[in-house]
Formats: C-alpha cells, structure tokens, sequence
C-alpha cells in the first residue's frame, strides 16, 4: 500500500471508482456495508466524509466549458446567404443605395441576434437539470440523524426518506415502509414505482426495475426508507443524463442545408454571370465604369437579398399558426423540419395514451347477476383506497396513486357514491399497502354494527389467502376448478396489457379485533378482479394512421414493460403484424450491425435507458432519416437534443426536457404532431414557391441584360431599376406565396427525401425556363420600342422595366401551382392578390409620377404601349400552361 493511502482509499478506487458498472442491486446489507466502508447504525463521521467528499467531489452536475457570448454571437454570421448578403451591402453602398445598404444590415442582424437568443436556451438546459437536485437532506452522521446541503452528500452516506422528499443522490435502499417513488422523469414508467429493500440477482436490469434503487431527480410519493448512497454528482444516473445531453450534437437542419448549398449556387452563378456581361459589354465598346456599374446591379439582383428575410417572416408566421393548435415552437426552423420527418419516434404515456389509468375490465364469478358483484367489487375497492377524495359542488376531485385514483373513479363512474359508501362503511383502521405483503387492508364497521375486513392486492397473493369466493352474494368454496378459472382470467387480462387489482373480504368478530393483521387476512372471500391500463387517445390512433399515409413510420419508445408498450402499440396501429418489439436489454446486446438491421422492422422499443433513446436516434439518423423525437422526462433529454426536432410535453414535460427540445406540446398530444407535420410541409413547399418566383425573376432580369450586351444594343435596365424590382417589387409577392394555403393532397405525400435539392421535382427547369421566357419578352418590348423610337432611350428602358415587373406579376400565380396556373384558384390566396396589387401601384407611381421619373430613369406610358406590355408579360405565363395543358391530354389520350 503506498505511503498515505488508507484501507478506505484503496477500497474506494476499486469499488466507488467503478460506480458506473458495480451492481449495486445484487449486494446484501452486509456486502454494502464493506464496500462502502461504513456501519449503517452509525453512519460515517464527518472526518470520513470531508476525505470522501474531497475525493469524490460535490454533488453536483458539471457543466461543459460553455462558449463565451461574443464568440457566440460572431458564429451567427458564418452562413453563406449572411456572407452574400454582407456583400450585398458593400455593393449597395457603393452605388450609393445606402437606404438598401441599411435595410440588408439590419435584416443581417436581426438574423444574428435570432440565432443567438436560440443558442443561448440551449445552454439552459443543463441548469434546468440541476434545479432537479434536492437543496437539502437528511443523513445520519456519528450516530445521529442531521440535515446537510445535498451538495455535501458523499457514497456511504446513510440517508432517511420520507413522503414528498426529492432525492438528490443514487441510493441503495436498506429499510423500506411503503415507500413509493415516482419516477417517471427519469425511466418513462407510468405510475410510482413500490420499492423493496431485498437484493435483486439478476445481473442485466433496466433503471426502472431496479426496485431496490433510489435515484437523483425522483421524488418520494409516500412512504419512508433508509438508503445508502452508492454514487454522486456526475455519477448518478441523472449525471449521466448530463453528460450525454452536453455532448450531444444539434444537427443542421435540413432546410438551413438547403439554404446553404442554395447560397453557394447563388454566389457561383452571380459571380460568372456578371463577369461575362461586363467583359462583352466592354469588347462592344460601352464604357468601363458603365459596365461596372451594371454588373454590380446584375450581381445584387442574382441574389435574392431578400430570401433569408422572407424564410424568416414566414417561419415565424408559420409559428402563430401553431400555437393556434397547441404547439409551442422555440426554434424557428423546426416547423420546417417536421414537415420532411420521415420518422416519429414517441412517446407512450401521455402522448399516445391519455395519461390517466383507467379500470376496462371487471371479472368476478356471478355471471347470471354481475352488476351485484359488479357493485360490490367497485365498492371494496372504493373503501380499500389510500386515494384523497374532495367533494366539490357535487363533483368528487381525487389525488393520490393513479392506480387507487382508477379504482375511485371506476366506482363513481358505475354511480356508487362515494359520500353514501362511506356512511356505510366506517373506516376504524387502515393497514397500508406494503411492498412485501403486496396488499393492503382496511376494517369496517357496517352501519348494523358488523365489523369487516377488506383486502386488496395481487391476484396471486389474494388467492393463496382466500377459501372462499363471492357466488350470488353467497360464500361459496373456492375449488380447484374455479382456482384454475381465477388464474386464468388473471392471465388473460396480464396478455392485454392490464394491471390487475384483486378484491377480497370477510366478516370480522368482536374478539379478533386484537389479533395480529396475519391472522385477520386469512381465510378471505375473492370478489373478483379489477383490470386497469392507460388508455390509448382515440384521436393519436387517427393521427399514427394518417402518418403512415403521408409514408412517415412511428416508433414508440418507453420505459414500460415490453407487454404494455406492444398492446398500446398494437391497439393504436404502430405495431404491424410482423413488427418487432425490442426491450433496452436486447437492444444492449446486439452489436452495432445487428441493430442496423433490428431498425429496419423495429417498432416498439420498451425498457429504455436514455443512452438506448439517443442510440436509436443516431441510427435512425446514420440511415438517412430525419427524426422527430419525443418526450416529457430527464431521460428523454439527450435524445431529444439529438433528434432533427425534439418535442417535448407542455403538460407533463420536465423543465429539462422542454429546454432541450425544438417544439413543445401544448397539449401533450400526438395528434398536435400530425398537425405540425402538415403545417411543416406546407412552409417548406411555399418557400419552393417564392424561391421559384424570385429566382426565375433574377434570371430574367440577368438574361435581358446579357442578349442586349451580346446583340449590340443599349443597356434596357439602368442600375436603379435592378434594385427596385429586386427589393421592392418582387419582396412582396414572395412574401405572400409564403402564406398560401396548403394543396389538398399535402399529407398523401412520402416524405421528400432528406438530401433533396431545393430545386428537385422540376424546379430548376421551371426557374430556368420561365426566367428564360421573361427575359426574351422583356427584350423584345425594348427592342420594339428603340425600333419605333430610336432616339428615345427611357422610353424604351421604361417600356422594358414595366414588361419584366408585369411578366413577373402575373407569373407569381403559376408559382403557386407544380403544374400549372389552372390548377389552382388565382385569387384564392388574398395575401397574393393585395400584394400583386400593391407591387402594380407602386410601378405605376414610378412611372407617373414626376419626381420620381428622373431618379429612376422612366417616363409616362400610352394605353397602346400597356396593351404591348401586358400582352407580351402574359406569354410567359400562359405559353407555358398551354404547354403542360397539351401535354396532359396527350397523356390521358395514351
């Protein structure tokens, strides 16, 4: 031993050292006691425990080195279309456009300071994790019980539980009274968990069977117990929660990629074009600086300025419309990026069921008359209950297990008023469930002075203690045959997912009010079986169906028992037939290709632990999918970070979880999700529409100018003009296709696949061609009007910059439609038809008005010279849906 180690500290580095792997559950009193070097009558003195806490450290959860905000805030400007646009201003201000240089800068910032503020939530949710430590507790130190900062905590600690205690370390329990935990937040179960203190053997367990186990972030529902800590800080199974959750990775979103490559073809393309018309504009003779200034106009125009501005405002319209149904979005590209979800991995309680236990099977052996039996059954459970009932305006309000809380409401639900139950039924002792005993008991004094014992519990336990069963209100012999019926009932319900509560009584004697509670519950009469679960919402079942319509696959993942996540599954339509349902133990095993292939026909995964959620998730994602995930616990967090879009729940969603997700659930439901979905589909296909639009408008703008400067001929647009259609004229259209009501068929639809270009489907064609069109009528309105008038240049400049806003006016309805412009109801979208009309009366303000014509270059029109321009600006247009109308008649005529 080296010099300066004590036993303790050897001890420690191969025992504390490994908390991570030791089996803590396996170990009896005596095997804890030697580990953790302390007797738990005496608890450790407070010299051993500034040693250990000075090796261990506080118990605290650490945080990763965050990233200063400067430096934050600097990272928001690395985006190509943030880089294009700063360029964009340089060029502005150098035209002396310093108005446009101004608005571009703040639109720059404005994105900056958005993307900031989001980063900087998710910073906050590491702090949110810590707030779930407990600021005190109780420990036993030198032989006497005291209350220490739960940061002072250290393994070996002897610590006391009690009803409504959060706990704040890992803890093996050692003495347990009734102690029921709620660990939901940190496994997914449904309901409180019963702990027991006897060594658990099997060596493989997931957190939620581990009953002999207290965990950090959990809270005690009732009940009291003795524990020992067996891990802190970092090493708690909530540490590990904390530090998968800062090394979890937050993907680009498939739009932000999208946008990105968009930006690298924009500068591209602007840089080649511009080069090109400036140099031929040159070798035709026409000045440098001209050229020049031209080519800078043309580059600004290639670049929709506008277009991150305008995803912005539409994302963020798209945001209102969601929390109308109930979804809170934090992160705006994430309404986007639900609508090309291909998977949705959710979860169980709450989400897909309605979070509530509920009784839906009743079984006792008087079938010719069970609504007695029936009452009977409901009533013993309505007295035998630990549940709270308030009565309130006639109404009865109750709190407590929600397995007793099923058992109350079953009653009333079968009219048995509690108020006259209880009138009946004097409660004079109660003798709470134990874990041990598996039941509890309650004795009853009838209203005719009789005394009754009643009993509830597991089946199993029941039957051994019962003689007798409840036949037509009369005691009958409990056989070998109705046994056999009773555990195959029991069996039966156990194969539908069902939790099942036995109910049994028997009368009780003046001199047995002394004996021993043992004695008391023998000799039982079985009334039946109640059978409980947590119903599936009738509406997620319409949503999974609608789901798998629109070719998105959900996966549950949850923390319950294999049975009742493949029965919920099955019953809400998630499970196929030939579907797998994988438990996290499984899941553990497999190697990595092994799990590659369980993906492919998984749907069900049960008994999870968060690092098996995050694992699934990155699968998922290594296959090519984008995943939404969902959850309300700690130990949905990681995963939740991880996912394309994390969903949390508004309701019963931890702080954690909501400040690690991207949308959160007003109403915890799934179907919100569908609804998200659809909306998300849609954003994504109107920022298509208005990226055609404004895109095929810069191309046409870009061609009139390089035909002109190749045919010889004067500039048709001045620098002035360029700007103006592009900043004004074109910001509204595009800015009102991003609020066009989604097409009929948007939820039939597969999900586009994840890397599709934003020009797929035909988009760069259309973009292509249509810009094409546009710019070949707007020269000819130029070279039709230099022909007439060969020394009137504005005229002609002004007759081209009116053909190309009017072509592009009418073509913003085409836009609206994949086919064509008769697909669709022109004036349907009435933000579209404000805005054509807007952008209409601002050209002709330019165009009459005389102040404004020196400055932009034109001069008032002729009604003859409209009719020329509004002819040639619908070719466009109308040639094009002449064309796809030709082409599908052909079709249906084959």
């Amino acid at each position: 031993m080296k010099p300066g180690l004590s036993e303790y500290d050897v001890r420690t580095r191969t025992s504390l050292g490994r908390a991570k792997t030791m089996k803590w559950h396996n170990q009896s009193i005596e095997e804890l006691e030697r580990l953790l070097d302390v007797r738990t009558e005496h608890g450790l003195d407070e010299k051993q425990a500034a040693m250990r806490l000075r090796k261990t450290g506080r118990n605290v959860l650490e945080e990763n080195k965050k990233i200063p905000a400067w430096l934050l805030f600097l990272h928001q400007f690395r985006d190509t279309m943030i880089l294009i646009l700063l360029g964009a201003t340089i060029v502005s201000a150098a035209l002396g456009e310093y108005a446009d240089a101004v608005t571009i800068i703040v639109i720059v910032m404005l994105n900056g300071i958005l993307g900031f503020v989001q980063e900087q939530k998710a910073e906050k949710s590491l702090d949110a994790l810590k707030e779930l430590a407990a600021p005190s507790m109780t420990v036993k130190r030198s032989g006497h019980w005291k209350t220490i900062a739960s940061s002072e905590a250290v393994p070996g600690d002897v610590v006391r539980l009690s009803g409504g205690d959060k706990i704040s370390a890992d803890m093996r329990l050692i003495e347990v009274q009734g102690l029921v935990v709620e660990e939901s937040s940190l496994t997914g179960e449904s309901y409180p968990v019963t702990k027991s203190p006897a060594p658990i053997r099997d060596e493989e367990l997931a957190i939620a069977d581990k009953q002999n186990m207290a965990f950090a972030g959990t809270l005690v529902v009732k009940g009291n117990a003795i524990g020992l800590i067996v891990a802190t800080g970092m090493k708690t199974e909530m540490g590990k929660i904390a530090h998968l959750l800062g090394t979890a990775s937050k993907s680009e979103t498939p739009l932000q990629r999208r946008l990105s490559r968009l930006g690298n073809t924009l500068i591209t393309a602007a840089l080649l074009l511009t080069a090109l018309v400036v140099v031929l504009g040159i070798l035709q003779g026409e000045p440098m600086y001209k050229m020049v200034l031209a080519g800078v106009s043309l580059a600004v125009a290639a670049i929709p300025e506008g277009l991150p501005a305008i995803v912005t405002v539409v994302l963020a319209l798209g945001v209102q419309r969601m929390i109308k149904r109930k979804a809170i979005v934090r992160e705006l590209p994430a309404v986007e990026t639900l609508g090309c979800a291909t998977v949705i991995c959710s979860d169980k309680t709450g989400t897909l069921t309605q979070n509530k236990m509920k009784v839906t099977s009743l079984w006792s052996w008087n079938k010719p008359n069970q609504k007695v039996n029936h009452s009977r059954l409901l009533t013993y459970g309505l007295i035998c209950n630990e549940a709270a009932i308030t009565a309130a305006a006639e109404n009865h309000y109750v709190s407590g297990d929600p397995t007793e809380m099923a058992l109350i409401e079953a009653a009333a639900a079968s009219d048995i008023s509690a108020e006259k139950v209880f009138k009946n039924y004097k409660v004079i002792k109660q003798f709470p469930f134990d874990s041990v005993r598996k039941r509890m008991s309650v004795l009853v004094r009838l209203e005719n002075g009789e005394l009754q014992l009643i009993t509830k519990g597991a089946p199993d336990v029941l039957l051994q203690l019962a003689d007798r069963i409840d036949a037509k209100g009369i005691a009958e012999q409990l056989t070998v045959n109705k046994k056999r019926d009773w555990e195959k009932k029991v069996q039966s319900m156990a194969g539908k997912a069902l939790r099942t509560i036995a109910v049994a009584y028997r009368p009780v004697s003046e001199k047995e009010l002394s004996a021993e509670l043992t004695k008391l519950e023998r000799g039982l009469i079985l009334a039946g079986v109640q059978g409980m679960i947590d119903p599936p919402r009738a509406e997620a079942m319409e949503a999974v169906k609608e789901c798998r319509k629109a070719g998105i696959k959900t996966i549950m993942i949850t923390g319950d028992h294999k049975d009742t996540a493949a029965a919920i599954a099955k019953e809400t339509g998630i499970l196929p037939k030939h579907g797998l349902t994988i438990t996290g133990l499984q899941w553990k095993q497999a190697s990595q290709r092994e799990k590659q292939e369980l993906m492919k026909r998984a749907y069900v995964f049960a008994r999870v632990s968060p690092e098996d959620k995050l694992e699934i998730v990155n699968v998922l994602k290594s296959q090519g999918h984008i995943v939404a995930m969902t959850g309300d616990g700690v130990n949905d967090a990681p995963a939740l970070k991880a996912a394309d879009i994390g969903i949390a729940m508004g309701r019963s969603g931890t702080d954690v979880a909501k400040e690690a997700s991207s949308l959160i659930l007003g109403d915890d439901n799934f179907s919100t999700i569908r609804s998200a979905i659809k909306e998300g589909r849609n954003i994504y296909e109107n920022i298509r529409k208005f990226i055609r639009y404004m895109l095929a408008s810069n191309v046409g703008e870009i061609l009139v100018m390089l035909f002109a400067v190749i045919l010889g001929l004067p500039l048709p647009l001045v620098a002035i003009q360029i700007l103006w259609i592009n900043l004004i004229t074109d910001g509204l259209p595009a800015l009102a296709l991003g609020l066009d009501q989604p097409e009929r068929d948007v939820m039939k639809r597969p999900p586009r696949p994840p890397a599709e270009s934003v020009f797929a489907r035909g988009l760069g064609w259309k973009i292509i061609s249509r810009g094409f069109v546009i710019g070949i009528v707007t020269l000819v309105g130029f070279m039709t009007a230099l022909h007439e008038q060969p020394d009137d240049l504005i005229r002609a400049q002004t007759i081209a910059f009116a053909t190309l806003v009017m072509a592009q006016l009418i073509h913003v309805f085409d836009c609206r439609a994949e086919r064509s412009i008769f697909d669709r109801r022109p004036f349907e979208n009435k933000y579209l038809a404000v805005a054509v009309l807007s952008s209409l009366i601002l050209l002709l303000i330019v165009v009459y008005v005389p102040a404004l014509q020196p400055i932009f270059h034109t001069t008032a029109l002729t009604m003859k010279e409209w009719l020329l321009i509004c002819g040639l600006a619908a070719i466009p247009t109308f040639a094009m849906a002449g064309g796809v109308f030709l082409k599908k008649s052909h079709e249906n005529q084959l």
